[in-house]
């Protein structure tokens, strides 16, 4: 074997890419630096032929060494088989212990496996099998043979998510809506949890709306200055205090008179920002609140709530008390925990718990406002379900979170370092991404169970009817970017999706939840097949659906299992789309591979393909309106078998602004715009549920019936 195939090999086994096939379809083979620097960040040690010869043989004999295997996740209804390792000869039995009490012995099976020599003893491989009707959950499987016993998890997930009882054969449409944006005149200048739930009982009881799909609300660093991208949060697990509503704390009422007029001071001078024409300041919104919630938390509880507030400490355990300790440390010594002093690096250390007892006010202050964030959560999706929708909120899920915030200290030992999450070269980012986010090592997290992932999911979808994915790829690989490297000069990591759609599938199912994946951009073969097997939906983008000649795909034959929507908030808001903001943001800011010129051109000929459709089905007039343009496009949408329909909010408004421009962070005002209307003045959302074209364009996706087709596929 050749060093460079023994490089290879060694980086196939732990699901390292060495070559891909490009946006255009072309074989790309991954720099041998590449391959050497994502391996040392799953702790291989790759740099000379001896450490490959070395790091393969370990990685060969890992299994072996093993009594029971580490972690086996599966499907109800199957019986896979198992292996268990002990000395060639000697017996073993293996068992399961149920999640929920009780035990299960497994049947071992006449399989022949050729004993192999491990650190010096000859060792055998006894082959049982997991029985296929075990109930759903995590489970442990445990092997014995003589004194020695090892154990290891066994999850078991739904072989079938699909969509909640709630919803039936029915579709639901509702709102996209980036929350932050979305001010009333009771905001603090940020959109909050008190809004989430009157837009969406509103946009129930008065359009029939099923469900509102909101932008992720992970917490972000608790020091300014506040980073304003949902996507790139401190955690994925916890959610941002920016979105509760002060006022609608219990406590709050029994401020004193001073404590009570301080907090309407500060809620004063935010709202005087909500109708000006500024980006969304969240530093100086969490400067207010957090101030006026450190006046409410001192309030003293009724034993009532006392107890509750630590029944809910208790359910969410060391995951949230990891998270309140980070943040108080993170107010004494800054957000960059990586240049804290030595001794609080390490989150198990004592130095952390002396820390966590010094600072253990403002502990109790951050564990505080996750409990008042479940309990408003909790009300909005309440709200939201007596209003008549089926599935109520919808979460975000972010790809990964910020290197230096809550999860990457006290999820270090599974999250990977030296190396960050982002995209290869496409067609809207010809240059690539890099996110900056360290992603999850896929050795830690089988080591673990997922439970890493799971507890994340878990508390996400409590108050939810769902959960979108952002990027769902990342369940089946990640686009690793070694520190220091451009964009694309990285290469895929595997992960074992049937354990990661698995595992997501089994806490929806408990949360009788809806998952939908978006699956946009670069797709490996077999990905969106593999999504629709288990149940989860994915996303079609209007603009992006089209046939193998690049034309327009006719509705009728888009898949029934997705949500499909015309625009994304990686896009302009539709009328801005017409206009081609798309292009000229990206003109401007020298993202653009082609010329400026000839990406108008194309872009000139995609919209004529889709407006010669529209005028063909009837859908706008021979001369439309830039409006009328829009709700036509919505219109051929319902004429999808889409499960779902997503309208984003700012095409109810009229907004031209993009949301958001991939690939940048200051060079353009990214998650800092406020919702507006065609003119770009802002919207409060009193004027929203007033509007007469919000409930035009409600009208154009809730007025039709789900259609009958053929083809459209799951």
């Amino acid at each position: 074997m050749t060093a460079d195939s023994a490089l290879d090999e060694l980086a196939s086994s732990y699901g390292v890419a060495t070559g891909f096939v490009d946006w255009q379809g072309r074989p790309t083979d991954v720099p041998e630096e590449t391959v050497r620097a994502v391996l040392a960040a799953l702790g291989v040690d790759a740099s000379t032929p001896e450490a490959v010869r070395r790091a393969a043989a370990e990685r060969a004999d890992a299994p072996w060494r093993r009594l029971a295997p580490v972690c086996t996740v599966t499907r109800q209804g199957r019986a896979p088989w198992v292996r268990a390792h002990v000395p060639h000869g000697d017996p073993v039995r293996v068992h399961v212990e149920l999640e929920e009490g009780g035990r299960r012995e497994l049947r071992q099976v006449d399989h022949w496996v050729d004993p192999r020599e491990v650190d010096g003893v000859l060792t055998g491989a006894a082959t049982f099998e997991v029985p296929g009707d075990l109930p759903l959950g995590y489970h442990r499987l445990v092997a014995r043979s003589g004194e020695r016993e090892e154990s290891g998890a066994l999850v078991v997930t739904p072989a079938w998510l699909g969509l909640p009882a709630s919803l039936g054969d029915r579709r639901a449409w509702g709102f996209t809506a980036q929350l932050y944006s979305v001010r009333s005149e009771r905001s603090w200048g940020h959109g909050d949890l008190a809004d989430l739930a009157e837009l969406g009982a509103w946009s129930a009881r008065e359009l029939g709306a099923g469900f509102v799909l909101v932008n992720p609300l992970h917490a972000p660093d608790p020091v300014p200055p506040i980073e304003p991208s949902p996507y790139l949060p401190s955690t994925r697990r916890f959610v941002s205090p920016l979105y509760l509503r002060v006022e609608d704390v219990p406590e709050y009422a029994y401020l004193g008179g001073p404590e009570r007029s301080r907090v309407q001071r500060l809620a004063k001078a935010r709202r005087a920002t909500n109708e000006q024409d500024v980006q969304l300041d969240r530093s100086a919104v969490w400067k207010a609140k957090s101030a006026a919630l450190a006046l409410v938390h001192a309030v003293e509880r009724s034993p009532r709530r006392q107890a509750a507030f630590a029944a809910f400490v208790a359910r969410e355990g060391q995951g949230l008390v990891d998270f309140a300790t980070w943040c108080a440390l993170a107010e004494v010594h800054g957000a960059q925990w990586q240049e804290w002093p030595q001794e609080l690096r390490d989150p198990r250390s004592p130095a952390v718990a002396r820390a966590r007892e010094e600072l253990r006010e403002r502990v109790d202050l951050h564990c505080w406002m996750q409990w008042v964030l479940d309990e408003q959560l909790a009300r909005a999706q309440r709200e939201c379900l007596e209003a008549g929708m089926p599935l109520g909120v919808v979460h975000d899920l972010a790809v990964g979170v910020h290197p230096t915030g809550a999860d990457a200290w006290s999820l270090q030992d599974v999250l990977a370092r030296d190396v960050n999450v982002g995209a290869p070269p496409d067609a809207f980012n010809q240059q690539g991404q890099d996110w900056s986010q360290p992603p999850w090592r896929p050795d830690r997290l089988a080591e673990l169970g997922y439970a890493p992932f799971r507890d994340m999911i878990r508390t996400i979808l409590r108050h939810a009817g769902g959960i979108r994915v952002d990027h769902v790829l990342g369940l089946f690989r990640l686009w690793w970017v070694p520190a220091g490297a451009a964009a694309d000069r990285g290469t895929y990591v595997r992960y074992d999706a049937e354990a990661m759609v698995g595992v997501l599938a089994l806490e929806a199912a408990r949360a009788g939840a809806v998952v939908v994946g978006e699956d946009l951009g670069t797709v490996e073969p077999g990905v969106r097949e593999h999504l629709a097997e288990r149940g989860v939906l994915g996303t079609s983008i209007l603009w992006f659906e089209r046939d193998g000649e690049g034309r327009p795909l006719p509705p009728e034959r888009w898949r029934e299992l997705t949500l499909a929507a015309v625009t994304t908030h990686d896009l302009p808001p539709t009328a801005g789309y017409l206009q081609g903001e798309h292009i000229r943001i990206r003109s401007e800011l020298g993202l653009l591979t082609r010329d400026v010129e000839e990406e108008r051109r194309i872009d000139a000929e995609e919209q004529a393909a889709w407006l010669a459709l529209l005028r063909e089905r009837g859908l706008v007039p021979e001369d439309p309106s830039p409006r009328e343009v829009v709700e036509g496009l919505h219109r051929l949408l319902a004429q999808s078998p889409s499960r779902l329909l997503g309208v984003a909010l700012p095409d109810a408004t009229g907004d031209v602004r993009a949301l958001n421009q991939p690939g940048t962070s200051d060079e353009y005002p990214n998650w800092r715009l406020p919702l507006s209307d065609g003119d770009r003045r802002p919207l409060l959302l009193e004027e929203v549920v007033r509007s007469e074209r919000a409930r035009a364009l409600a009208a154009a996706v809730g007025g039709a019936p789900l259609p009958a087709h053929e083809g459209g596929g799951r």
